[in-house]
């Protein structure tokens, strides 16, 4: 084992819970279980004795809950990872997006509708330890993929170790066309991705000339209290999308949760179809569908962006576009939760240009607008 343990505070009212995490955490060889908090109160008393590498801070609690704790250790500390449980419930969505708006990491759902204890501990492992670890530097990270394998010029910007695959089929990635037409911006964003897509959607322009799809890595519930969130705080109409909804100028569809988001064209009018087909890099929604559909449908006129997330789901989607002669652009390491989906891309060499996360949002709005007039709507049109 390579370095120290990654040391771990729980703080969940239930003893039940407390229970179960520290029973799946202890059985990780890489992380060590320093103490547990009942309230938030509590845990913010133990932080200076204990010193954790990160720590999960129940929702709702007694004394002083989730929301309260988190804002007074943002006060004290900007870094420390936060990871929240809560509940597959509207209430436990909304609680959790107030919590990642003010400072949270991540977020787990506690198990439900699980029939024993054995699945309920498999359920918390494979959503809690991949995080753990992400967060606090841990994350497996496989070697660089040999650029010769691609074609093309490699990515402009800092480059970083990320976690590609294998090289998929299909010809040589070049340069052609990707200062091209732009008729959809497709995004892939997961760890850190409410945050960072609040950022971008807010500072796009109503009359942004084509339409947005975004893959979030969420599950059902989140989806659709997330762009309800963020249509108000964007010039764009944001909806999760329902199956055969249209792809239009004016407005961000957002996968929703459970469900892979694809497209379908009919003459000039494209719809989102959205399917429960296989999880894809562990996730549905998955980006890598997405963009395959988005290449499929729109050809090299797509601009993809990769921004903060753990894994390495959607730059094995990208290659499609890239070779149709689209465009990427990937958010850079410092500003990025978690480099794990865009260093992957980066790290297989693939054409892109790597964005901090002040500057995606102008980088987005002049690719999409190259070569068009200046569109005007009213919102939600």
């Amino acid at each position: 084992m390579a370095g120290p343990r990654i040391r771990v505070l729980i703080c969940d009212d239930s003893i039940v819970i407390r229970r179960l995490i520290t029973d799946v955490l202890k059985a990780d060889a890489e992380i060590e279980v320093v103490g547990t908090a009942v309230n938030g109160k509590n845990a913010l008393d133990k932080l200076a004795m204990l010193k954790p590498d990160i720590m999960t801070l129940d929702v709702e609690m007694p004394v002083m809950d989730g929301l309260e704790a988190l804002v007074e250790l943002r006060r004290r500390d900007k870094k420390l990872p936060v990871i929240m449980f809560s509940t597959l419930t509207e209430r436990g969505a909304g609680a959790t997006l107030d919590a990642l708006e003010r400072g949270a990491s991540d977020y787990v759902t506690k198990p439900a509708n699980v029939g024993s204890v054995s699945e309920s501990m498999e359920a918390v492992r494979s959503q809690l330890i991949p995080k753990i670890k992400s967060l606090t530097g841990r994350a497996p990270m496989p070697p660089k993929r040999a650029r010769p394998a691609f074609g093309g010029e490699p990515p402009r910007g800092p480059a970083a170790p990320g976690a590609p695959g294998a090289p998929s089929a299909g010809g040589p990635i070049t340069t052609a066309g990707r200062t091209g037409k732009v008729d959809v911006v497709a995004i892939g964003v997961s760890t850190g991705g409410p945050d960072a897509l609040t950022t971008v959607i807010s500072h796009l322009p109503g009359s942004l000339p084509v339409p947005i799809v975004v893959t979030q890595h969420m599950p059902p519930v989140f989806t659709q209290l997330f762009a309800q969130r963020l249509d108000t705080k964007s010039a764009l109409h944001v909806v999760e999308a329902r199956n055969g909804e249209p792809v239009a100028l004016g407005k961000v569809l957002i996968a929703p949760g459970d469900y892979h988001m694809r497209f379908k064209r009919s003459g000039d009018t494209v719809t989102a179809v959205t399917d429960q087909g296989p999880q894809e890099n562990y996730c549905r929604p998955a980006v890598d569908p997405m963009f395959r559909s988005a290449a499929e449908v729109y050809g090299g006129n797509v601009l993809a962006v990769i921004m903060t997330g753990m894994g390495q789901d959607g730059h094995r989607g990208a290659e499609p576009i890239l070779r149709a002669g689209g465009a990427l652009l990937v958010q850079d390491e410092a500003t990025s939760v978690v480099w794990g989906m865009p260093g992957a891309a980066v790290a297989a060499g693939l054409p892109c240009d790597i964005i901090p996360l002040p500057q995606l949002a102008e980088a987005i709005a002049s690719r999409a607008s190259s070569g068009r007039g200046t569109i005007s709507r009213s919102r939600g049109a």
